[in-house]
């Protein structure tokens, strides 16, 4: 008995490990088929290597990056920015979202401002930033958060709103204390909403990264599109690019793992094969 229910533990998880692959594949098709069209074009030379350099030539400027030690120092500024900035924001977004969800008075004084504030666009507030705290790293972080900011308040508002009213009378019965009633009955009803807000409001890190570098800076992953673009290597601006996207769906799927950990309880609709 104890062998076939081992042979069965590791029948279940050779078929949850197929299905992995098999999503991880799929996912790898279409830009597959768009690096062999895009190669084809390049060989072909049905456009100049200026304007729309192979991927090959994109691969081997990376690998020169790589060895000079230039891609690893700026993409590590970018990071570090990136995540100073998403945690004052992102810190900030949680912290006013959950005070204006419980409290309506809050909302009353807080939410038309950050409301106000919230459809400013970024490139408006750029050159404000750098009048303030200069070309440095401070208005660099500090316009990263508050792209961070946004995403979070307003979804930790719309999660802490939507939980049922139902569920508050049930701890007023049981005489919940405010923390346990936090804790048991809020967060939970409202972390996949909050869990959407981090994913947001990391893409929305990025994007404020993108224009905070390209604006003005003398290091990092923006800075290095903007000095080849100034002499022509297109190859360099888009292993940027490329950079950019694909740290950006790393830290999405890091986000996405913690939504399949923490809300394993959720039973809704995964959508149709």
């Amino acid at each position: 008995m104890p062998s076939d229910i081992r042979t069965s533990r590791q029948n279940v998880r050779n078929t949850s490990n197929h299905k992995k692959v098999k999503k991880i594949l799929s996912g790898m098709i279409v830009p597959i088929i768009i690096a062999v069209i895009w190669q084809c074009i390049g060989t072909l030379e049905l456009v100049t290597q200026i304007v729309l350099p192979t991927p090959w030539d994109i691969v081997l400027a990376a690998k020169n990056l790589l060895a000079s030690g230039l891609l690893l120092t700026h993409l590590k500024v970018s990071f570090i920015r990136a995540a100073v900035g998403f945690i004052i924001g992102g810190g900030l977004g949680l912290f006013f979202g959950t005070l204006v969800g419980l409290s309506t008075r809050s909302e009353h004084l807080l939410d038309p401002s950050l409301q106000m504030i919230r459809t400013v666009p970024h490139l408006a507030v750029t050159p404000l930033f750098i009048l303030w705290f200069g070309l440095g790293d401070t208005s660099k972080v500090l316009l990263i958060a508050l792209g961070a900011f946004f995403p979070l308040y307003v979804n930790t508002f719309l999660g802490i709103r939507r939980v049922d009213a139902k569920l508050f009378d049930v701890a007023r019965i049981l005489e919940f204390s405010k923390w346990k009633r936090m804790k048991l009955l809020i967060l939970p009803a409202a972390l996949p909403n909050i869990l959407l807000g981090v994913r947001l409001s990391l893409g929305a890190a990025w994007l404020s990264l993108v224009v905070a570098e390209l604006m003005g800076s003398t290091e990092g992953v923006g800075y290095m599109i903007m000095d080849a673009r100034q002499f022509s290597n297109t190859d360099i601006v888009f292993v940027g690019i490329i950079i950019f996207a694909l740290v950006g769906k790393l830290t999405d799927s890091l986000v996405r793992l913690m939504e399949h950990h923490f809300l394993k309880w959720q039973d809704t609709y995964r959508g149709g094969a």
